[in-house]
C-alpha cells in the first residue's frame, strides 16, 4: 500500500498537481479498491467490453484503458500492460481526436470507417486475447475469438446505422448518434470495470439490439458491404437479364 501511494504522489507531481499525505493515501485506498476487482468475472467483462467497444472507437478504447491503467484506477492484466506506455497513449489519444472529429461528418465518417474495417476487428481481437493472454493461451485465443466476433458486430451496426442516418436531409442527426457512440464507449468501458455482472446483461441486451438493427436496415447494410467491396479493389458484376424466349 505505500508503494502504490509513493507511486501516486510521484505521478501527481509530475503532472503538477501537489497534495497532501492525507489525501494521496484517500486516493490510494480508492485505487486500491478499483485494483482487486479484476476477478474471473471482472476478466471476462473486461474482455468482452474491449472487443464490442473496439467496433465503435478502437482508439478511444486503447486510450481509456491505458489511461486508467497507467493512474492505478484499474489494474491491467499482463498482456495489457503495454497500453500503458506514453508514446501507445500519445498515438491513440491523438488518433482518438482525429476520429472523433471525422466521425461528426456526414459520409466522411462513412469513409473513415470503411478504411478501419481491417483495423477495428484484429484491434479488437487483440486487446480481449491480451486480457488473458499473458497467463493462460486457451483462455487467451478464446477471449480473442469473442472480442473480434464482438467488434465485428458492433461495427457493423455502427456502420449500417450510418449508412441510413447520411441518407437524412438535416445535418444534426449525424452528429448525435456520433455523440451517442462516445458516450457508450465511455460506459461501457466503465461498466465493464465497475459492475461486471450488470455489464454481461447490458451486452446481451446491446447484442440483441444489434442483430434487430441489422435486420431492420438489412437494404444499408447491403449497401455498406458493397461499397466496402469496391473499396477494398473489388469491381461491380453487371446483371445480365435473360432475353425472354
Amino acid at each position: 500500500m505505500d508503494a502504490l501511494w509513493l507511486h501516486i504522489v510521484q505521478w501527481l507531481h509530475t503532472v503538477g498537481l501537489h497534495v497532501d499525505a492525507g489525501t494521496a493515501r484517500e486516493v490510494a485506498g480508492g485505487m486500491a479498491q478499483a485494483t482487486q476487482k479484476l476477478d474471473m468475472p471482472s476478466l471476462l467483462a473486461l474482455a468482452a467490453a474491449l472487443g464490442w467497444a473496439s467496433g465503435f472507437r478502437l482508439y478511444a478504447v486503447v486510450f481509456l484503458v491505458g489511461l486508467m491503467g497507467s493512474t492505478g484506477l484499474l489494474a491491467l492484466p499482463a498482456g495489457l500492460h503495454l497500453l500503458e506506455n506514453p508514446l501507445v497513449l500519445a498515438v491513440a489519444g491523438s488518433l482518438m481526436l482525429v476520429e472523433f472529429f471525422a466521425d461528426k461528418v456526414p459520409w466522411v465518417d462513412s469513409a473513415w470507417d470503411a478504411v478501419h474495417t481491417v483495423i477495428r476487428v484484429p484491434g479488437g481481437a487483440l486487446l480481449a486475447a491480451g486480457v488473458f493472454g499473458a497467463d493462460n493461451a486457451t483462455m487467451g485465443l478464446v477471449a480473442g475469438l469473442l472480442g473480434g466476433s464482438l467488434a465485428a458486430t458492433s461495427m457493423a451496426t455502427k456502420m449500417t446505422t450510418r449508412a441510413a442516418v447520411n441518407t437524412s436531409p438535416e445535418p444534426f442527426s449525424n452528429g448525435l448518434v456520433s455523440l451517442f457512440e462516445d458516450g457508450l464507449v465511455v460506459g461501457v468501458v466503465w461498466m465493464a470495470t465497475q459492475h461486471p455482472l450488470a455489464f454481461g446483461f447490458a451486452l446481451v441486451v446491446m447484442v440483441l439490439l444489434s442483430v434487430l438493427l441489422l435486420v431492420v436496415l438489412f437494404k444499408f447494410l447491403r449497401a455498406v458491404l458493397r461499397r466496402m467491396f469496391l473499396f477494398f479493389g473489388g469491381s461491380a458484376q453487371p446483371v445480365v437479364e435473360k432475353p425472354n424466349v
